[in-house]
């Protein structure tokens, strides 16, 4: 008997993006279950591939290209997705992304690690670009930064003003804020009518230990003592700005969002803002199977990430959920699943599994569909 089956995955993250993952995993669920309706509604949290799930998750979103500065001061062609107009965004909805404008990624492969250098001037101009086209609201995903300079290069592209001692432009980058000496935000572009909502399952304060430069430095080629030159900076900008340092996510992408305080946006938890805007709850309530996803389940996954909110839907519609995962660690709870697959068992390992990711994610929705329950709650007979 038909069912219809939900595919909400997160990114395999350096490996398979969201879209991607879900329609491997769709097309595995289709060869065991051909007849079944299956329903592609990638997930995100606000890093790379928050443009791609929206694109893939709704109904008439329209993908705009834009060409920005990237983080390292070269062009970068990328994108920014309309979502249709709504009764509470009459104008439609721009999702933009930090990740495919200014993020690391982009630096190449391997990256090269520009902690003072690099910035978030291109995020800025596709947010430009966004209002520009005269959108009621802005959703924001912030993951994947490259850059450590408090959202200076974003916001100077708003129209903000950034200047050193002798009243010049500080350059884009960390570089430019340890100079900072005076900022004018009297410039910035108005908010759309209906708000700046901002994805981020970060809550880490822009200075200190838990800051954006401690906690996220290292992470894009920071050593000791540039750490220590990237928080004096940002506690720089701090007293220049009118927006609390240490407000939950102030210190995400590099101090990105005390620099959307600044503007007077809004911070959100990533997945659950994405399943709301997408409508995934409607979606389960309509299923009668879910499956979710990411690259690494382990014992911090239940902590806002995508796969533990889907789960969390599914539990409240009664609808069970299959979670596939490129790994599942020794202390991961699984227990709110009804099951689960591993990439890495089915590849035989951890580089397998990563080198052909689209292939065992196929192999994975079909183990998936062969464990799941048949529409009258039978277990499928073709289980081996």
């Amino acid at each position: 008997m038909a069912r219809t089956v939900v595919i909400a995955p997160d990114s395999f993250k350096g490996t398979i993006g969201a879209a991607a993952a879900a329609e491997a995993l769709a097309g595995g669920w289709s060869l065991v279950r051909p007849s079944d309706d299956v329903r592609l509604m990638p997930m995100a949290d606000g890093g790379e591939g928050t443009v791609d799930a929206f694109a893939a998750a709704v109904p008439g979103a329209r993908r705009m290209p834009v060409t920005v500065t990237g983080p390292e001061g070269t062009p970068v062609e990328a994108s920014w997705v309309l979502l249709p107009a709504t009764a509470d965004a009459p104008r439609g909805t721009a999702v933009v992304e930090l990740a495919n404008t200014s993020g690391i990624e982009l630096l190449g492969a391997p990256p090269r690690l520009r902690p003072l250098d690099a910035h978030t001037r291109g995020f800025g101009e596709a947010i430009a670009a966004a209002l520009a086209h005269g959108v009621s609201r802005l959703v924001l995903g912030i993951g994947s930064s490259s850059s450590t300079d408090g959202g200076t290069g974003m916001l100077t592209a708003l129209g903000a003003r950034f200047t050193d001692a002798a009243g010049a432009p500080i350059v884009d980058g960390a570089r430019g804020v340890a100079a900072v000496s005076a900022a004018d935000l009297s410039g910035l572009v108005p908010l759309p009518p209906e708000g700046v909502t901002v994805l981020s399952d970060v809550t880490n304060p822009l200075l200190g230990t838990r800051g954006a430069a401690a906690v996220f430095g290292p992470q894009k080629g920071a050593d000791p003592d540039d750490v220590l030159a990237l928080d004096a900076g940002l506690a720089r900008l701090a007293a220049l700005v009118d927006a609390d340092p240490d407000a939950a996510g102030a210190g995400a992408a590099g101090g990105t969002g005390f620099g959307l305080l600044a503007w007077g946006a809004r911070l959100v938890p990533g997945s659950a803002a994405v399943a709301d805007l997408v409508g995934l709850a409607d979606a389960v309530a309509q299923a009668s199977f879910v499956v979710t996803g990411e690259g690494s389940y382990d014992g911090q996954s239940a902590a806002g990430k995508v796969p533990a909110h889907v789960a969390a839907i599914g539990t409240s519609a009664g609808v069970p959920v299959g979670l596939v995962a490129g790994r599942i660690t020794a202390d991961a709870d699984v227990s709110g699943f009804a099951a689960t697959a591993s990439l890495t068992e089915l590849a035989g390992s951890g580089a397998a599994a990563m080198s052909d990711a689209g292939r065992w994610l196929e192999q994975a929705g079909a183990q998936l569909a062969r464990r799941s329950p048949s529409a009258d709650g039978a277990a499928d007979p073709r289980v081996s």
